[in-house]
């Protein structure tokens, strides 16, 4: 899954740097762009939880994984989708606005996680 995270962000980057550039306006573009960069991190961070969940088998960094995926579905989902609807038409972006700041909410609980993760390891 986490792979496939990595793999998505480079093919809707790419998608969005030559396909979009010119059929979106640059306000969108940019926020496309904040979706794919948050993407990338969080694709990371989760790659990174996921092995401390294998060396130190933690909920914690269970959790962590857990949360920076689903973070990465609501909040780059959310703004792929709402940055794309003049070319896709979706008539529902009125739910997806405030499923964005939730996806950003799974971001910080995530990091949350992984901090407490490390702090439960140092000390034993």
């Amino acid at each position: 899954m986490i792979a496939l995270s990595g793999l998505l962000a480079v093919v809707i980057g790419a998608f969005g740097a030559h396909a979009l550039v010119d059929k979106i306006p640059a306000a969108s573009l940019l926020s496309y762009k904040t979706g794919v960069s948050y993407q990338f991190y969080h694709t990371l961070a989760a790659m990174m939880s996921l092995i401390l969940l294998r060396i130190h088998k933690s909920k914690f960094f269970y959790w962590a994984t857990f949360c920076f995926l689903v973070g990465i579905l609501l909040f780059s989902g959310s703004i792929y989708l709402l940055t794309t609807k003049a070319l896709t038409d979706i008539s529902f972006t009125n739910i997806l606005g405030p499923i964005t700041p939730i996806g950003g909410l799974f971001f910080m609980v995530g990091w949350l996680l992984l901090m407490l993760g490390f702090i439960k390891e140092q000390r034993e």
